[in-house]
């Protein structure tokens, strides 16, 4: 795989975390205070998968600043989810959640085995759950009904739910009938 353009060619023999603070430096330099606090502009909170073909600001038309975002594998709701969108909500003001996840996720191969094979690998469970799924429009389904009826989230009617195509770069609603 080539290096992005981003980073200097010279950088081949670097590791990866070195050509990032490399690129870091570079933005810094041109960097200005944008003057905006953690409260987002449009008062929305999106969860989305961690894909690296999903770049959700650009799919979004999302600007610095307009949303929190949170992702994780296969853009679940899980415990760590709800505490984040709880700060979101009653810290710093969000109002609506958007959930996407999208076609061709690799949550959709992995099995609740993957926690046998790393209590086999280090000696020890995860405490957590692997959140797998194999109908993507059903997890869609679940998450929101997570977020619509955890106790900690105060707005939980401006709550809606999206497959991003990752082929297209469409989203398809996903309704929660």
């Amino acid at each position: 795989m080539p290096i992005p353009a981003s980073f200097p060619a010279d950088a081949t023999h670097k590791s990866v975390i070195d050509r990032l603070v490399e690129a870091n430096r570079r933005y810094a330099a041109a960097f200005h205070d944008p003057g905006m606090d953690a409260r987002p502009v449009l008062k929305v909170a999106v969860v989305a998968c961690m894909d690296a073909r999903i770049d959700l600001h650009a799919a979004l038309g999302l600007e610095l600043g307009d949303c929190h975002t949170i992702r994780n594998a296969g853009g679940v709701v899980t415990d760590d989810t709800i505490r984040s969108l709880s700060i979101s909500q009653r810290a710093l003001g969000t109002r609506s959640v958007v959930l996407i996840h999208h076609t061709g996720c690799g949550m959709e191969s992995i099995t609740e085995d993957f926690r046998t094979d790393l209590e086999r690998e280090v000696g020890q469970r995860p405490t957590w759950a692997v959140e797998a799924f194999s109908d993507v429009d059903q997890d869609v389904r679940q998450s929101m009904a997570r977020l619509r009826t955890s106790p900690f989230l105060l707005h939980t009617d401006d709550v809606r739910g999206f497959v991003f195509d990752v082929h297209t770069g469409l989203l398809r609603e996903i309704t929660s009938d």
